[in-house]
């Protein structure tokens, strides 16, 4: 053990290649809840995480589930740390790997001129540059993948679902799938798996891609398969004197977030990557670029939040400056820009609005550097807030965009208004916000009043 944090991004192929298959099933959830667990905690994947973790698993489980949780975390992390090691000897034959049998009693963590933590939950996916796939199709589909730049999040999602395809079609070979392939699975996804309909389009999507831009195959006439059932759902909104309560549990640095949230109708993506250049407290406006379907657009902000806003921008410039004077590289910027202008990251108006306490490594080039406010710990702060508010209802960051959306309407602001502020392509998704803004049975007695 060395400290360093276990990279094992390509797990599940290897887990499904080399683990029993009567294991398979229970190993990976214990996997996958392990990996959340520490991305909710912000630990680094270390030997000490593994093992606080299953101190905390050994505390509730059942015997026997508990030896199946530890069985699957020796085995990701044994064979985490063998391919990485594995990794290192091809890219240093004459370094000796050496490993110390005593296990360490702290982990360590290099730290920055503030004394902050370098490795974070996202270090995981740091190595994405490394990880290059496993069969042959596989990095196939990542040399295109990042030949063509997609986003980190897109590649996730579109190995994930090859994978999934290709193993349900057990032993035939990659070059022989052809439609009815896709057209069984898609159909299973559907009736069997009962997904959603965007779920089974991120599906189609994913395999579309794959035989037409790395098998170079035209995937064939598969329009017949089986479609999700589509609906909609009415989203869960809070009242304004709810919202009130929400904030009155938040505080701080989160606090300003979700009220900037609701007061400007943002996603959360939206609100995590606005840069400094982004928010004009002059003209009281916000600038949100390369929203959902890169599109960008203009939005308000609440005069209320003004002071409180401009208070934040002076405590970050300090930050910026402490970064400047460490000689930290630039934000992450659109990888077009990057190579356009290779400084810019390094300007203030380029800085994250919001910008995280830790350095994190960039998945793409592995560089250490300033990233902003990781969505699973706002997400981890509007749910604890929501609890201390006792509320009887789901809340999530996205929850004050809908209210956002309802409050306006039921103020008598125009859909169209609301539609642009929301950044809605099509009026159809902006009408949902009019039942969520009607007090349906108002004016109607209900007939248990007569009886």
């Amino acid at each position: 053990m060395d400290g360093r944090p276990v990279v094992f991004e390509n797990w599940e192929p290897v887990l499904q290649a080399e683990v029993p298959p009567d294991c398979q099933s229970a190993w990976r959830t214990a996997i996958v809840k392990f990996r959340y667990w520490l991305r909710e905690t912000g630990k680094a994947p270390v030997d000490t995480s593994f093992k606080e973790h299953l101190e905390w698993k050994k505390s509730y489980l059942q015997p026997e589930e508990f030896a199946v949780r530890r069985a699957a975390l020796r085995w990701y992390y044994k064979e985490g740390r063998r391919r990485m090691q594995a990794t290192e000897a091809v890219r240093n034959p004459a370094k000796q790997q050496v490993v110390s049998k005593k296990p360490l009693s702290e982990p360590v963590e290099p730290k920055n001129h503030d004394g902050f933590r370098t490795y974070d939950m996202n270090d995981v996916p740091t190595a994405g540059a490394a990880d290059l796939g496993g069969p042959p199709w596989e990095r196939a589909l990542v040399r295109c993948i990042r030949e063509k730049h997609l986003a980190w999040k897109s590649e996730k999602t579109y190995r994930g679902w090859c994978r999934r395809f290709i193993s349900t079609c057990g032993d035939k070979p990659v070059e022989q799938l052809d439609h009815d392939d896709v057209r069984k699975w898609l159909s299973d996804l559907a009736v069997k798996g009962r997904i959603s309909v965007a779920t089974q389009s991120q599906a189609l999507n994913a395999v579309v891609f794959l035989f037409r831009e790395v098998l170079k195959r035209d995937p064939g006439d598969f329009s017949d398969f089986a479609r999700a059932r589509r609906g909609r759902q009415v989203p869960t909104v809070l009242t304004q004197a709810e919202c009130k309560r929400l904030f009155d549990e938040l505080s701080g640095t989160y606090k300003l977030m979700a009220e900037l949230m609701y007061a400007s109708g943002l996603r959360l993506t939206e609100l995590l990557r606005l840069r400094i250049k982004d928010v004009d407290l002059e003209r009281l406006q916000l600038s949100v670029q390369f929203g959902k379907g890169n599109k960008s657009r203009l939005t308000m902000i609440s005069p209320k939040l003004e002071p409180a806003l401009r208070e934040h921008r002076e405590r970050v410039r300090e930050l910026y400056a402490k970064d400047r004077a460490a000689l930290l590289p630039g934000v992450e910027l659109p990888e077009a820009l990057e190579r356009k202008w290779p400084k810019a990251g390094e300007k203030f108006i380029w800085f994250w609005f919001f910008p995280s306490r830790n350095l994190m490594r960039d998945h793409r080039s592995g560089i250490i550097r300033r990233h902003h406010v990781l969505d699973v710990t706002f997400q981890k702060a509007i749910r604890a807030a929501a609890e201390k508010a006792q509320f009887d209802k789901r809340v999530s960051p996205h929850t004050l965009r809908h209210s956002f959306a309802t409050h306006l309407l039921a103020g008598g602001t125009g859909i169209r208004d609301v539609q642009d502020l929301l950044g809605h392509a099509d009026i159809s998704t902006t009408q949902i916000y009019l039942h969520t803004a009607k007090q349906t049975g108002v004016g109607i007695r209900s007939p248990l009043d007569t009886l």
